[in-house]
């Protein structure tokens, strides 16, 4: 069984061993969790800081506009598509 740990919890792990400058293999002997997870949680704050937890079906604004861009193109081939079947179409019974 995966336990789950709030966005809160890891973002107050996290701070304490920037703060303190605690060993990782401390606090996370202290708060219950896995020296791994910590460090992973270390690593997602470093990379992106602004946003490092940001939850089930909740993207970073970066990520939602990537998102957003391919599902545009996605619709706009699909689109294209369908125009260069009417194009053939019409192009076939105009002979």
């Amino acid at each position: 069984m995966v336990k789950q740990y709030s966005a809160e919890f890891k973002l107050e792990a996290v701070r304490r061993i920037e703060r303190t400058g605690e060993p990782v293999s401390r606090v996370a002997a202290e708060l219950g969790v896995n020296e791994n997870t910590l460090h992973g949680w270390l690593k997602r704050y470093r990379d992106k800081p602004n946003m490092p937890f940001p939850g089930s079906g909740k993207l970073s604004p970066d990520d939602e506009q990537v998102k957003k861009m391919e599902r545009q193109i996605r619709e706009l081939r699909e689109e294209n598509e369908i125009l260069k079947k009417a194009a053939a179409y019409f192009a076939k019974n105009q002979k």
